[in-house]
């Protein structure tokens, strides 16, 4: 049988895709234990399965959509279909980006699961899914079942807002809940497990399937093997240097780890996670603050650990969230905290949350006697923080390289650094080892060798260039490449400078175009530039280029996204919304692709 015809006599189509999809990632010990695996399975199902007078296919078709910026949201999806499938249910996991919304009318049962960005937006690539469903052209859903699961962080005012908007949105369409909806934290994991086992369970008592036993899952066997969130890797900093001048108002270094022996594997346009822990000043700072001796016993998950430990590796000590203010204000009675409990003052609560670190709220409202296991019954999961990848596999094998610029602020008479970007800068010299870990971002990727691509990044927002310069460099790819960069000054904040030039010399980089905002009495920055060219941008869009932009949420995104649209409308010689649906069908068509912090 050729390798991609579907046996139809023996699988349904669905049941082969997923074998192909699958098998396309296994090694040769992997897929020789998968063997194994399902000889032993074909041995221990019921023989009426065996056989093919079991129960047919599902009647109710269910699909798990997902949207996400950083992956959890996908990780939790692909564990809910992992557990439709082993329930004999024919389930399918489908990001958000790449689903057909017309789709959408057809499906029978829903389970969303959907993180929340920034102030309570949806994350960029759900973007299209979110305006079709609340749009005009949304279909009625009264044959739909649906559940959500919505991610979030609780230190924001509009927590899980991107969930709560699909639930009530479903609801207004007619459709029916499976389950309310339920919020996570950033400390989702349990809940998520939780909600998928009920809800899977829910539509399989509806439509029972012949299940695959549980005795013969695979478990751990393959994933034992993988280095990943909950199994990082100990990397080694090979290099850890500033990449700024002299003089400079801002500090941005360059950092490099070993891979050597992990076996992870990256593409240009991934995240490097760094399982980062506490300073030890600060766990020092808040221990003093609550005069509670660091080596007090206490029982985390059924592990023995010192309070002092738990403070260093497994829990956040610098952000305060509402689980921690409902607990202090219990045990401190001060009614300015019992105040900002009340539901209409979620404006004020984010404001006092994000203005006051947990020591500060422990020293402006002291309390005589704390105890160590309700004090970390009230703390959040330590979670880890993701980086761009500044290098390619083709060009540094075996290494990983980030541009960081430390987060360092003034807080209430204190110099506050950021908890993976201070130990990055002040406490990772070469030889110090690090939990690490790769995170996927299938919504940053470079196209083919011979598609042009316009870069737009400012401040550490250029280290994802460097690694597809390094990548398309390694390929001799024909492609032409556009990098607009910014930062501050010219002679001391132009990061990466002698590559890129290296790079316009050979021809891999064939245009770039600088703003250094600070080194004029007006401040320029890239969309400015990227005004100047807007013949040659619409051009570059016009022959099929894919664009990029990566750094600051809040202001990058938003100006260069302004001035596309611009410049679209202005060569194209049509308005704004016509502008605005030019590039939309970019998005659509992951021509026009953003990595924002």
């Amino acid at each position: 049988m050729a390798v991609n015809e579907v046996p139809g006599a023996v699988l349904a189509a669905r049941q082969w895709q997923l074998v192909q999809a699958l098998a396309a990632g296994l090694a040769p010990p992997q897929a020789q234990w998968l063997s194994g695996y399902f000889a032993g399975l074909g041995a221990v199902l019921p023989a009426a399965a065996a056989s093919g007078t079991g129960p047919g296919p599902a009647s109710r078709s269910l699909t798990i959509l997902y949207g996400t910026e950083t992956g959890n949201a996908a990780d939790v999806a692909r564990a809910a279909e992992a557990a439709a499938l082993a329930r004999g249910l024919a389930a399918a996991a489908v990001d958000m980006a790449d689903y057909k919304v017309r789709q959408l009318v057809h499906e029978e049962d829903l389970l969303i699961v959907v993180s929340t960005y920034g102030e309570g937006d949806p994350p960029q690539p759900a973007a299209g899914f979110f305006e079709f469903v609340e749009g005009r052209k949304a279909p009625k859903l009264p044959g739909l079942r649906f559940a959500v699961l919505a991610l979030g962080d609780s230190t924001y005012e509009h927590y899980c807002q991107a969930g709560k908007r699909l639930d009530r949105r479903l609801e207004e369409l007619g459709a029916r809940r499976i389950s309310d909806r339920v919020d996570c934290d950033v400390d989702y994991e349990d809940a998520a497990a939780a909600w998928t086992q009920a809800v899977i369970a829910q539509i399989a008592a509806v439509a029972p399937q012949g299940a695959i036993p549980a005795a013969v899952l695979p478990g751990s066997a393959i994933a034992a093997a993988r280095h990943d969130k909950r199994n990082p890797f100990p990397a080694a900093v090979i290099e850890n240097i500033a990449i700024v001048g002299r003089g400079s108002t801002k500090e941005t270094r360059h950092v490099e780890f070993s891979l050597a022996g992990s076996a992870l594997a990256y593409e240009p346009g991934d995240a490097l996670g760094i399982a980062a822990e506490n300073d030890p000043a600060v766990v020092a700072a808040l221990l003093g603050a609550l005069s509670l001796p660091p080596d007090a016993a206490l029982e985390i998950k059924g592990q023995t650990l010192t309070l002092g430990e738990a403070l260093t590796r497994r829990f956040e000590i610098t952000a305060a969230t509402p689980r921690f203010l409902d607990y202090w204000a219990m045990l401190s009675e001060a009614t300015a905290l019992r105040q900002l409990q009340d539901a209409d003052r979620p404006g004020e609560r984010a404001v006092f949350l994000r203005t006051h670190h947990i020591v500060d709220i422990v020293r402006r409202f002291p309390v005589g006697a704390v105890m160590p296991q309700g004090l970390v019954s009230a703390l959040r999961p330590l979670q880890p923080r993701l980086y761009s990848l500044a290098s390619s596999l083709s060009a540094a094998p075996d290494e990983a390289h980030l541009t960081v610029a430390p987060v360092r602020y003034a807080l209430h008479g204190e110099q506050r650094s950021g908890v993976a970007s201070g130990l990055l800068a002040d406490r990772a010299d070469p030889d110090t080892v690090l939990p690490i870990y790769v995170q996927a971002n299938p919504h940053f990727r470079l196209p083919a060798d011979d598609v042009p691509i316009i870069m737009i990044g400012a401040g550490t927002g250029v280290a994802p260039y460097r690694a597809f310069l390094q990548e398309r460099e390694a390929r001799g790819a024909a492609g032409q490449s556009w990098l607009f960069l910014g930062e501050r000054n010219f002679r001391t904040d132009f990061l990466y400078q002698t590559e890129w030039q290296a790079w316009l010399k050979d021809g891999t980089l064939g245009r770039m175009d600088v703003a250094f905002s600070r080194d004029g009495q007006e401040k320029v920055y890239v969309q400015h530039r990227m005004r100047e060219r807007a013949r040659d941008i619409f051009a570059w869009l016009e022959d099929g280029a894919h664009v990029y932009v990566c750094g600051d949420a809040a202001h990058l995104a938003p100006d260069v996204h302004a001035a596309l649209v611009e410049i679209v409308a202005s060569e194209a010689r049509t308005g704004c919304e016509a502008a605005e649906d030019y590039v939309r069908s970019l998005q659509a068509d992951h021509r026009y692709q953003r990595d924002v912090y």
